[in-house]
């Protein structure tokens, strides 16, 4: 398995790997939209024959979007849109190399003080993940989150400054 940045040619891989695993799906020009904003900040699982397994689509929060805060009071900080590992790779700890290869993206290059993500309540592997192993926090409950209804956690995992 490697583990690498993102490239433009990727994206299909990636929106492939999405579509088989996830019900949220993304138009190529919103993975495109991360790709050329953040390009340190998304990666890749390959198999060893090149063929994308996994992936992370991770960004920037943007000023605007801290909503409800003084213009003083935002702090720099990522966000986890999207995080698939193909079902016949997964307990080989992709996902985790992959959070981290992120996580610290965002902490050494744009000097993040945290990560957010959401993710579903029904998900227990992401969960125990997310939580256990990387020491994410529960900040809060957002009702009907996803399309079909289903809440989600919303995470944060602060980083040492």
């Amino acid at each position: 398995m490697n583990i690498r940045a993102v490239r433009v040619e990727d994206l299909a891989g990636m929106q492939a790997c999405n579509l088989h695993n996830l019900p949220e799906n993304y138009t190529m020009k919103y993975y495109l939209y991360h790709a050329l904003s953040w390009p340190s900040l998304s990666y890749v699982a390959e198999d060893h024959n090149g063929r994308i397994v996994g992936y992370i689509l991770a960004k920037m929060e943007e000023v605007e979007e801290q909503e409800g805060q003084p213009a003083t009071d935002h702090v720099p900080h990522g966000h986890v849109t999207s995080i698939s590992v193909m079902r016949s790779y997964r307990r080989l700890g992709l996902a985790k190399k992959l959070m981290l290869q992120s996580q610290e993206a965002m902490n050494s290059i744009y000097r993040a003080a945290f990560v957010s993500l959401h993710v579903r309540k029904s998900n227990r592997a992401a969960l125990s993940l997310y939580r256990d192993t990387l020491g994410f926090t529960v900040k809060s409950i957002e009702e009907k989150y996803y399309a079909d209804g289903e809440d989600a956690y919303a995470m944060q995992l602060n980083f040492q400054q």
